[in-house]
């Protein structure tokens, strides 16, 4: 028997401390690579996009895929190149862990269109109220003390 999904991510990850890393000199660049990262693991990237502390991912995973797995590979691979390709970013990394929320396939636009609008989002919200909003509205808890570590 062959498997089948359709399983839509939208994946949320910041560089570490938040430091704003991913100027607009990087920033293009670094999410295609992302994307091109996530297209080798048979997890296409349907969008990419963040802000200079942050990304954001819509993926849709294959059935062998593993959210963890795939995105560990794409923050690794992805620090590596940026460090390789700019050796005066030397100290870029990104945060450890993420957020990853499942999308239904009738809501993928206005994911698409949420991650390709962050920088107009962000004139009026920090990445912290963000990421606190979109975990209380699919009902995640969370501890303040632990979650910017």
């Amino acid at each position: 028997m062959h498997s089948f999904s359709d399983l839509l991510v939208h994946a949320v990850f910041s560089t570490k401390e938040r430091a704003r890393y991913l100027d607009a000199a990087i920033r293009a660049d670094v999410h295609a690579y992302l994307g091109g990262i996530a297209r080798e693991l048979k997890a296409p990237a349907l969008m990419v996009g963040g802000t200079e502390d942050h990304v954001h991912m819509l993926l849709r995973l294959s059935c062998d895929v593993a959210v963890a797995d795939c995105l560990r590979v794409a923050k690794t691979n992805s620090s590596r190149w940026v460090h390789e390709r700019w050796p005066d970013r030397g100290k870029f990394a990104w945060q450890t862990g993420y957020a990853a929320f499942s999308v239904s396939e009738s809501n993928r636009d206005a994911v698409a269109r949420y991650i390709k609008e962050q920088e107009r989002h962000h004139r009026k919200m920090s990445f912290q109220e963000e990421l606190r909003t979109l975990l209380s509205k699919h009902g995640i808890e969370f501890d303040e003390r632990y979650i910017w570590k």
